[in-house]
């Protein structure tokens, strides 16, 4: 009987889909090129007909991962809009949901050592995601007076920074880092503390 992997038409997806579930259970250096092709249901041999090595299918995942996280960053930020405060806190949210409803891409994205220079592709559309969060900082501080603006850059990092140690320590079901609180709320009242701080919320709000 032929492998089953043969005949679905997209063996490269069939790997990619194979790759994430073993990156779920075992991380992004717990399997074999060997185990992703088991799971597809094809022979080893037909991996290196779409990727070089496990560094390659993990970049793959990665990429596609990127192009996913981009797209709900985007509609976060529209969601929130006219309101820049809204649009903002949307984004840190969505980072949430992604992480959550994503993992194995979470994982070969942040995780796995992958270069997001390793590819043009990756880079590209890496830098789409990244600036949204970028793009929503900045417009956000442009409420702040510039003698205490920080540089946008600066501003999206430290959400970024919050929404991934957030992410990392409570929402990832990781051993001894059980928290009496919903990540949920851990993050927006972290990013609260932050806008306060910055003078963007009232003080008494």
């Amino acid at each position: 009987m032929a492998k089953r992997g043969y005949h679905h038409g997209n063996l490269r997806q069939a790997l990619v889909d194979a790759a994430l579930t073993l990156i779920e259970a075992k991380g992004p250096t717990g399997f074999t090129l060997s185990e992703a092709a088991k799971t597809a249901g094809v022979t080893p041999a037909a991996v290196y007909r779409h990727f070089e090595g496990r560094e390659d299918l993990i970049a793959e995942i990665a990429q596609q991962g990127y192009a996913v996280f981009a797209d709900l960053l985007e509609y976060a930020y529209e969601t929130g809009q006219p309101s820049d405060r809204a649009a903002f806190e949307a984004t840190g949210r969505a980072y949430l949901a992604f992480a959550r409803k994503y993992p194995g891409h979470y994982v070969a994205m942040f995780e796995s050592g992958i270069s997001i220079q390793r590819t043009p592709e990756l880079y590209k559309v890496s830098s789409r995601a990244l600036g949204v969060l970028e793009k929503s900082a900045a417009k956000l501080s442009e409420h702040i007076p510039a003698d205490r603006r920080p540089p946008a850059q600066m501003f999206s990092a430290h959400i970024w920074a919050m929404s991934h140690g957030v992410v990392e320590l409570f929402a990832r079901n990781s051993p001894g880092t059980k928290s009496p609180f919903p990540p949920e709320d851990l993050l927006e009242t972290g990013i609260g503390i932050y806008l306060r701080g910055l003078g963007l919320i009232p003080a008494d709000e």
